[in-house]
């Protein structure tokens, strides 16, 4: 079986320059620590110009690279009017469909501040764009990308909240509740056989420790990539616990977009 034929499907609307007489969407070449990368940028150009400044929402993939499942979540976040950039983590191209080298890309990140700092740099990007609202603006993230998001705000990152769907989840030290500036929303798989009950547990106290303003909603039956239409096909291929859940991964994507309205104050 074809893994990467289903990994990028689902979301994915391909990589043209423009994709309607509205979404606009372009790769953005940058660099950080020696590293070349290429994130992918997406907007609606009758809503958004320098004039007329959007919140921002920077997407962080999963394990697998900047995929068109990531780009995609940017092209929707665009067609709710927002400014989404899709960060590039691991290289300018580079992808995986294979769960071993995936673990060893996502492990040169976890418990470094490259984490955070790569992270960063897409988000540096997110704001250079010069459509964006820099008091606006938030990140999400997918599995890995979730636990890279929550990273990202304990590092003091200027951003107004953070969405974590089905992430490994980090918790809070008391430096990091200091720094953080964001709202918090944990989108969680009841079932998540990655995500054990004495991490949710520890993970909460941390949040009600450092004083978080914090959502943790726990979809039933929801399992580990539940938001990926390609996730049954990727558990086949690889004997991954992971799955896709289309009631949770619809209940979600409204819950984020309830906690933006809220965090950017419905301005738009």
């Amino acid at each position: 079986m074809n893994v990467s034929r289903f990994l990028l499907a689902g979301l994915a609307l391909g990589a043209a320059e423009v994709l309607s007489a509205k979404i606009v969407t372009k790769p953005v070449a940058y660099e950080h620590a020696g590293v070349k990368l290429e994130g992918y940028l997406a907007y609606d150009d009758t809503k958004v110009s320098a004039a007329m400044p959007a919140p921002g929402v920077l997407v962080i993939p999963e394990w697998w690279g900047l995929t068109d499942y990531p780009k995609g979540r940017a092209e929707q976040l665009a067609k709710l009017g927002y400014v989404a950039f899709a960060a590039d983590m691991y290289g300018a191209g580079v992808t995986t469909t294979d769960p071993k080298k995936a673990g060893e890309l996502a492990g040169q990140f976890y418990g470094k501040p490259l984490m955070a700092d790569r992270a960063r740099a897409g988000l540096d990007q997110l704001l250079a764009t010069g459509l964006v609202d820099p008091a606006r603006v938030a990140a999400i993230g997918y599995c890995f990308g979730g636990a890279t998001a929550q990273v990202l705000a304990y590092s003091g990152a200027p951003l107004a909240g953070i969405v974590s769907f089905h992430g490994a989840l980090v918790p809070a030290s008391a430096e990091a509740a200091a720094k953080n500036h964001a709202k918090f929303l944990l989108c969680h798989g009841a079932v998540d056989p990655f995500v054990k009950p004495e991490e949710v547990t520890a993970f909460m106290k941390s949040m009600e420790d450092g004083k978080f303003d914090y959502q943790f909603i726990s979809y039933a039956g929801a399992v580990h990539a539940f938001t990926n239409p390609g996730a049954d096909a990727i558990a086949k291929a690889t004997g991954l616990p992971i799955g896709y859940n289309a009631a949770a991964d619809k209940r979600s994507w409204a819950h984020m977009k309830g906690f933006f309205a809220e965090i950017f104050k419905a301005k738009r």
